[in-house]
């Protein structure tokens, strides 16, 4: 089942953490990667809700609940793996980031972002990436990288 359409839904979201730490320990053994205690608590994080998070709020929690004194260069370093490795991605519009819903493979994201309560809705739509790569191609221009961020209304926002 997708996480998408439970964003904008009241959930137990302790199931999307679960799934999304239980997804990246699979993909790091098979990759061979480190998902370190640090990097293992910052995917964490950004799990927590479907807002995204932002680099200074992780190190926040990470001094509050964790009573960790890790310094911003440490977030970042952990953020830059997780990025690379597809476990979350940046909504550049918010300078945060946002867990992957599909990590298992690679692809470009589209999000939706309710510019009332923040949550971040993650799509995967080929025929967007597609029309995106082929209209750049049209014009000269290679694609090395795509997020489209959506601003509008979820439907808990539009309701209340």
């Amino acid at each position: 089942m997708s996480i998408a359409p439970l964003a904008s839904r009241p959930h137990d979201h302790s199931h999307c953490v679960h799934s999304a730490l239980s997804e990246a320990d699979v993909l790091c053994a098979q990759k061979g990667l480190r998902l370190t205690a640090l990097r293992r608590r910052v995917l964490e994080l950004v799990w927590q809700s479907h807002k995204p998070l932002g680099a200074y709020d992780i190190l926040a929690v990470l001094s509050e609940q964790d009573g960790r004194r890790a310094a911003p260069p440490t977030v970042y370093r952990a953020l830059d793996f997780l990025l690379e490795n597809g476990l979350v991605h940046r909504i550049s519009s918010l300078n945060a980031f946002i867990g992957c819903s599909h990590p298992e493979h690679a692809h470009q994201g589209q999000f939706l972002i309710c510019r009332t309560c923040h949550a971040a809705i993650e799509l995967e739509q080929k025929t967007i990436s597609d029309a995106i790569i082929s209209s750049a191609r049209d014009v000269g221009f290679t694609v090395e990288g795509q997020t489209v961020e959506v601003l509008g209304l979820c439907s808990g926002c539009r309701e209340a």
